[in-house]
């Protein structure tokens, strides 16, 4: 796709998501490969809904911000992302109260954060990584993302919201949102015995799908 392809698709599906209600006022942010190696990233500040092709942050193959806007503030989330798995071509990282809201449940599983309610969400996300707190902007989170060593491609920071990795924005956003559709069904049945997918249910998506489950 070309940069210029790119980069209206990066603000057309920001948009909708930002229409959509899954992320709000000014937070959230996406990056994206570009055909050189080099990368484009919503700016810091920057609302979802209103994102300019032109202003997004252009950083260069060698990580050098070359163009565009000052980028997010969330950059060390993005670049752990794409220095650990080889498959990432975009990364989004949104605040959807859903998920978020799941995160702060005392008993929120650490190492398999989402039950796998429906085979759609193991298909696109395989386990999903609930870390701890940061502060917004600390480097400690891309350490933390690094720390998985590309094992997972979706991860939720508690209190904050979810980063999803995909191999193209498209892939990425429509991950990030089946993610939170998870958390709301999770919520929406909280408490009353739902039935989700056993261990052999969930292990024949995985085989068929060849998803990477750890």
């Amino acid at each position: 796709m070309s940069e210029a392809r790119l980069r209206e698709e990066i603000c057309r599906l920001a948009a909708d998501l930002f229409a959509r209600g899954l992320t709000h006022g000014s937070t959230g942010n996406v990056s994206a490969r570009t055909e050189d190696g080099g990368l484009l990233v919503s700016p810091t500040g920057a609302s979802f809904g209103r994102l300019d092709p032109a202003r997004l942050a252009r950083f260069d193959a060698t990580g050098a911000h070359v163009d565009g806007d000052a980028p997010t503030k969330e950059m060390p989330l993005h670049t752990a992302f794409y220095d650990t798995r080889g498959t990432a071509g975009a990364v989004v990282h949104l605040h959807s109260a859903h998920s978020v809201a799941l995160s702060l449940l005392p008993d929120a599983d650490e190492d398999d954060f989402l039950p796998p309610l429906t085979p759609y969400a193991v298909m696109q996300l395989g386990r999903v990584k609930l870390l701890p707190f940061f502060v917004p902007g600390d480097p400690a989170m891309g350490e933390a993302v690094r720390g998985l060593a590309g094992r997972r491609s979706a991860v939720m920071l508690a209190n904050h919201g979810p980063v999803v990795a995909g191999r193209d924005v498209a892939a990425a956003c429509a991950a990030v949102e089946e993610l939170e559709a998870t958390a709301r069904l999770a919520l929406m049945t909280r408490g009353m015995g739902a039935r989700a997918l056993d261990a052999a249910q969930v292990g024949a998506v995985v085989r068929r799908f060849d998803i990477p489950w750890d």
